[in-house]
């Protein structure tokens, strides 16, 4: 019996896959438990439209990260540290401050964990801290830490 899996099931398809079982186990267990639907010609168009449906979404998306991309590598975000000799900070620039500043600021928002910065800033000047914005798309923002 052809099925179309609503929800992952270990060991025998994942949500949205059309897979063959055995009549048995679809009708006492798949469909009984709503993990899975009949794989009629209306549940397969239906299934269909969501992929379309998601496939335009995640394109839309990614124009909306490219637009982004362009936007941040055009700004710099200033932050100020207390500081001592040789331009050392007392403390650190974390992505959660870069991230709040550039809500502040600018008023884009972006998650400080998409914010890609390896250790935190520990001196003055400029830094160049890149952003993923999206799984295929990263922008490069400028961070200008200055002395308070």
């Amino acid at each position: 019996m052809k099925v179309i899996f609503t929800k992952d099931v270990k060991g025998k398809g994942k949500k949205g896959e059309v897979k063959d079982v055995a009549i048995g186990y679809a009708n006492n267990y798949l469909l009984k438990n709503n993990l899975a639907v009949e794989a009629t010609p209306g549940n397969l168009k239906q299934l269909e439209a969501k992929k379309e449906k998601q496939k335009e979404q995640a394109k839309q998306e990614l124009e909306e990260a490219k637009k982004l991309k362009e936007t941040v590598e055009n700004l710099t975000v200033e932050l100020s540290a207390k500081s001592g000799d040789a331009g050392r900070l007392f403390g650190s620039i974390t992505s959660k401050q870069i991230a709040e500043e550039l809500k502040k600021t600018h008023q884009i928002k972006v998650d400080k964990r998409k914010i890609e910065l390896d250790d935190p800033i520990r001196s003055l000047g400029y830094t160049n801290v890149p952003v993923k914005l999206h799984q295929d798309v990263t922008a490069t923002l400028r961070v200008h830490v200055v002395e308070q």
